[in-house]
């Protein structure tokens, strides 16, 4: 029976879904509510450097992120098939290529705050 690397990036794929399903409507409500004025002294930039400061806090924007690209590179890959560009092993290469980039470079970013 031949390996497969499929299940890694499904399970990422799941991470970042599941992730954005239940983060992506609180940020949305959020930064709405910053937007116009309403918000509370918890989204201070102050706060917020802190929290990205923090090692728990960089720890957990770059699980958010990691899995968010992860999650969209898999969607757009299966989307295109869906669209009929046949070339999947080529489609593939390049939308994991650029979520691992965006890893790394918001691991880097965040190494950094």
């Amino acid at each position: 029976m031949a390996k497969s690397n499929k299940p890694i990036f499904w399970s990422l794929f799941a991470a970042g879904g599941t992730l954005a399903a239940f983060l992506a409507p609180a940020l949305v409500l959020l930064f709405l509510l910053t937007s116009l004025g309403h918000a509370p002294d918890l989204l201070s930039y102050a706060r917020l450097h802190a929290f990205a400061a923090h090692w728990f806090g960089k720890l957990f924007l770059f699980a958010v992120i990691t899995l968010f690209l992860w999650h969209a590179a898999h969607r757009l890959r299966v989307t295109l098939y869906d669209f009929g560009l046949r070339q999947d092993g080529t489609v593939a290469v390049l939308a994991y290529l650029v979520a691992a980039a965006g890893t790394l470079l918001s691991a880097l970013y965040l190494l950094r705050l």
